[in-house]
């Protein structure tokens, strides 16, 4: 499979880790076992409920101490009053997020073989696109691009619905997504924007080239511009009384076809 490149840029939390920069803070179980898995390096320390004493607080504690991570013994209310929610699990971690904020070039160059890319727009709710992450992340998205005027940021609650993908799927802003998407096209990129109007459903599109699926909002779908600068427009086939879906539902649709017609 090809290349992907590092991670995309994430928020700064307001507080930095014992004056080792800018951090920011991860919750749930998934997010925070997989940041350990995978980059134990990047956690600064790790809040665990003082009133968890099940296995699965075991398991994360043992695993922070194996990689000399500082485990914090705190309060639920603590816990909430962090993160903002009560559906953190009792467990937090704050990491590093000093990260080089990634430009739509950089991936561009760095893949290897046809790209396969998931551009959102419009798509404003982190918990749409902690799943459009991981759904991302399943089918081998080399990366998901979103204007930053029309987009949630990779926030805490992102990370945790997107269970780790938030750290494995470079997460590109960019400030003019109808400039982006005929720079994705000067490289040789097909872009195939998913409309409900559209005369082809996307069965009958060629995804076997480099491909990069457009999809917005549930209800508001793409923009005029947006919709324009398309290469083409590609539907899914509805056979219910619903007229659209969910636009994590439709990503994963999209991007599983474009594996599908790839034999991968």
């Amino acid at each position: 499979m090809a290349k992907r490149t590092h991670s995309s840029p994430a928020p700064a939390d307001d507080q930095a880790a014992g004056g080792r920069g800018a951090s920011r803070l991860i919750y749930g179980f998934h997010a925070v076992l997989g940041k350990l898995r995978r980059d134990a390096e990047a956690v600064f320390e790790l809040y665990l409920s003082s009133q968890r004493t099940d296995i699965r607080a075991r398991d994360v504690a043992q695993l922070a101490d194996l990689h000399r991570v500082r485990v914090i013994p705190a309060e639920p209310e603590r816990l909430d009053a962090m993160v903002g929610t009560r559906r953190h699990q009792g467990v937090v971690a704050r990491i590093d997020a000093r990260r080089r904020e990634l430009k739509l070039a950089d991936v561009l160059e760095t893949i290897e073989g046809d790209a396969l890319l998931l551009v959102l727009d419009g798509v404003q709710d982190p918990h749409n696109l902690g799943a459009c992450l991981r759904v991302a992340d399943a089918a081998g998205v080399h990366a998901v691009i979103a204007p930053k005027d029309r987009a949630v940021a990779l926030t805490a609650t992102v990370a945790k619905v997107a269970s780790g993908a938030a750290d494995t799927v470079p997460y590109v802003m960019v400030t003019n997504l109808a400039r982006s998407l005929r720079e994705m096209q000067e490289a040789g990129v097909w872009v195939v924007g998913a409309a409900g109007e559209a005369p082809r459903s996307l069965y009958e599109v060629d995804l076997k080239r480099p491909v990069a699926w457009v999809l917005g909002s549930e209800g508001e779908g793409l923009r005029r511009l947006t919709r324009e600068t398309c290469d083409e427009l590609a539907r899914i086939p509805m056979h219910g009384s619903v007229e659209s879906l969910n636009v994590s539902v439709a990503s994963g649709i999209c991007l599983f076809e474009a594996r599908r017609q790839r034999g991968s």
